[in-house]
């Protein structure tokens, strides 16, 4: 089971970005990635707070590759076709693909994936990993992640947590889904 976060909220070529979302998914199926299900849209507030408009996010489970690296590589092509330019960490964007779970495989080990999760919002500071880690590290504190993927996921269980979807969703205070509404 492959699970990603799709979040957009500048508009695209494609359009408005709910547009620039759907034409993300049917670009991953043209690339031979079958989208086995797949959330409501959701809009969102801008994360970090203040850092630009409200997101439309959602998620889907994905079959494809059997190598994680090769289902992130499709990611970041079918961004950059829709006009993704990499620049400002967590700033405003035409298309962000995030692949957080590969099954219940943990990379590069539990240990790096552990270092990653402490850092909590410092991780916005630092370079992104040269590595690829999975499941995402920030997944678990993100209801603009948790929303959407409970729809099509609340049983997938982290693999280094021992906790599902909705028991994330669940853990995450009261005001981490303030302003998340179904579109």
């Amino acid at each position: 089971m492959i699970l990603i976060a799709l979040g957009a909220n500048l508009p695209s070529a494609a359009g408005p970005p709910r547009a620039t979302l759907e034409a993300a998914l049917a670009a991953l199926a043209a690339r031979g990635i079958a989208v086995l299900a797949r959330s409501p849209w959701y809009r969102t507030p801008a994360y970090p707070p203040g850092s630009g408009p409200e997101f439309v996010n959602g998620a889907a489970m994905l079959a494809g590759p059997s190598a994680p690296e090769a289902v992130l590589a499709d990611l970041l092509a079918v961004e950059k076709a829709l006009g993704r330019s990499r620049g400002l960490r967590w700033g405003a964007r035409v298309c962000d693909l995030d692949l957080l779970a590969f099954g219940d495989r943990v990379l590069p080990d539990a240990e790096t994936m552990r270092a990653w999760m402490a850092l909590g919002d410092r991780a916005g500071d630092m370079a992104a990993p040269e590595r690829l880690i999975l499941p995402h590290p920030r997944m678990q504190e993100r209801a603009f992640v948790l929303t959407p993927l409970a729809d099509i996921a609340p049983r997938w269980r982290h693999p280094v947590l021992g906790r599902t979807v909705a028991e994330m969703l669940e853990a995450l205070p009261a005001e981490a889904s303030a302003g998340i509404a179904r579109l």
